[in-house]
């Protein structure tokens, strides 16, 4: 099991791409997915009807699942694709503690950036530059371009910051999601 706080970031790395590869009509993002949960005359408003208490949470999850499910497609163009491990993927244990720890804030009462507070900075307001400078912090990863995507060629044992470089590697930015992603043994 993770600590709190390492559930936390990466949950804060996978919600923070999922909103920001998100197709919105308010402030238009990177249109990896097309979705627009995070934006006030999108998701959000179907889902402050819906669930007022935890709409914030539950746009952001459904802005994740849309994430969740175009990494799945781009990983599956591999010969082998359980091995490969992404940012949305990181192994079943793993993102089943992220499931539990999501479902754990919703219910919490706080808003995703009182629960999440890194998210403040880049939420709910659109900034590209704000966006690549917080994506880009540590250590840049080395890549390969593959069919599947950018693969890490060197990856370290601790999960968070496997996570901050898969995030790091969605640099430079393209048209359709790069896929960033390691092979696991």
């Amino acid at each position: 099991m993770l600590p709190e706080t390492d559930l936390d970031t990466l949950l804060t790395l996978q919600l923070a791409v999922a909103y920001a590869g998100e197709q919105s009509s308010d402030h238009p993002r990177l249109a990896w997915w097309s979705t627009d949960m995070v934006s006030e005359y999108g998701g959000l408003d179907y889902f402050a009807r819906l669930t007022p208490r935890t709409a914030q949470w539950s746009a952001l999850e459904v802005a994740r699942e849309a994430a969740r499910r175009t990494d799945v497609a781009a990983r599956s163009r591999d010969a082998n694709p359980d091995r490969l491990r992404s940012l949305f993927s990181l192994g079943f244990e793993l993102d089943e503690q992220l499931a539990d720890r999501l479902a754990h804030h919703k219910r919490s009462g706080s808003t995703p950036t009182q629960a999440l507070p890194e998210l403040a900075d880049l939420l709910p307001t659109w900034n590209p530059d704000a966006f690549a400078a917080w994506a880009k912090r540590g250590t840049a990863p080395r890549t390969a371009n593959e069919p599947t995507g950018r693969r890490l060629t060197a990856v370290p044992d601790d999960p968070v910051e496997i996570a901050r470089r898969l995030v790091h590697a969605l640099f430079p930015l393209t048209d359709s999601y790069p896929c960033p992603h390691f092979r696991h043994a």
